[in-house]
């Protein structure tokens, strides 16, 4: 190479990225998130009703310790709804739940979910299925944890009341259930988890079923 090219490519180098050089890198990574979104996340969503999507947030290493904290004395069969990339049952696995199934729509997740088990070493202890969450039979659910959106906690409360076995506890993390007093919390911000006791709940909603009566 002579000494005018290398001098030309030397000059561009200190160039700074003009507008037209800018926008390239906009549209590319426009372009790249909805290639994310379409390919990974929108799958999941193409049958679901607006108001109850939920997009797909990892929890973090925080949120993961402190539900499994609001689990610590119990055992037998988790299941997380709305399981995303599957850490939350992976992390059961590890503390002796079994079955520990999480349930997802989309299929991208699913596949993220089991790789990870696998890597894990635990994918024989784990399931994930491609179950819509409102067609799940929770009748033999003791532990049950969510990760989910205020407008879709609303709805699933009557869900989790009606299926859940008496010794069920619930929960949740991000969001708390709307309508529900919970008997245990731990957290603060973003990493708040919320515990409920179907026990509990169900004796609350009859005194207060006993009150409103008696009132009439």
């Amino acid at each position: 190479m002579d000494q005018d090219d290398s001098e030309g490519e030397t000059e561009l180098r200190k160039q700074s990225v003009g507008g037209w050089g800018l926008l390239q890198i906009a549209s590319c990574s426009g372009l790249t998130a909805y290639v994310v979104w379409a390919g990974i996340l929108m799958p999941g969503f193409r049958r679901v009703p607006l108001r109850l999507q939920v997009p797909y947030i990892p929890a973090s290493h925080k949120q993961v310790k402190n539900v499994m904290t609001l689990l610590e004395g119990r055992s037998g069969k988790v299941v997380d709804l709305g399981s995303g990339d599957g850490r939350i049952v992976l992390e059961a696995s590890r503390h002796g739940f079994h079955p520990a199934v999480g349930y997802e729509l989309n299929p991208w997740l699913i596949r993220l979910s089991k790789f990870y088990a696998w890597r894990a070493g635990c994918y024989s202890q784990v399931s994930y299925m491609k179950q819509d969450l409102w067609k799940v039979d929770l009748s033999d659910c003791s532990n049950v944890t969510v990760f989910l959106a205020p407008s879709v906690l609303s709805l699933l409360e009557v869900k989790l009341l009606n299926e859940l076995p008496e010794d069920a506890w619930i929960v949740a993390g991000r969001f708390p259930f709307p309508n529900w007093k919970p008997c245990c919390t731990i957290g603060d911000g973003v990493d708040k988890a919320w515990r409920y006791s179907i026990k509990q709940l169900r004796q609350e909603l009859v005194s207060q079923n006993t009150l409103e009566g008696t009132a009439v």
